[in-house]
């Protein structure tokens, strides 16, 4: 599975950790005098609320719109930080996996669809 190939509910899930990721930054400010740590903003910045709404939608359309103001977003994301998104929902690249790691021997599911036309 290509690791950029998103489909609604995966991107989903993405955005969620994105979310996460984004939030778990912290920056110090001085409020009257002593130092206050404020959670990352980023994820606002970046209409993420705006983007998982969309994906969450009943409407087709809107999962749709959801899906593609992800995809334009995700390349935009730094390589670490895409990296730790797709650790925390699970994507790995099996080519990475070391010999001895039970996922390596995993074959990639496959589309019995489009096996049967």
């Amino acid at each position: 599975m290509d690791l950029e190939t998103f489909t609604t509910e995966t991107a989903l899930d993405a955005a969620r950790e994105l979310q996460k990721v984004l939030a778990a930054r912290t920056h110090r400010r001085k409020v009257m005098g002593q130092d206050v740590l404020v959670p990352g903003q980023l994820g606002e910045a970046l209409n993420l609320p705006r983007i998982i709404n969309r994906l969450q939608s009943k409407q087709q359309r809107q999962r749709d719109a959801g899906l593609e103001d992800f995809e334009e977003l995700w390349p935009t994301l730094s390589p670490r930080t895409r990296q730790r998104v797709l650790d925390a929902i699970g994507w790995y690249d099996p080519k990475e996996l070391d010999w001895e790691d039970k996922r390596s021997n995993r074959r990639p599911l496959v589309d019995t669809d489009k096996d049967s036309v």
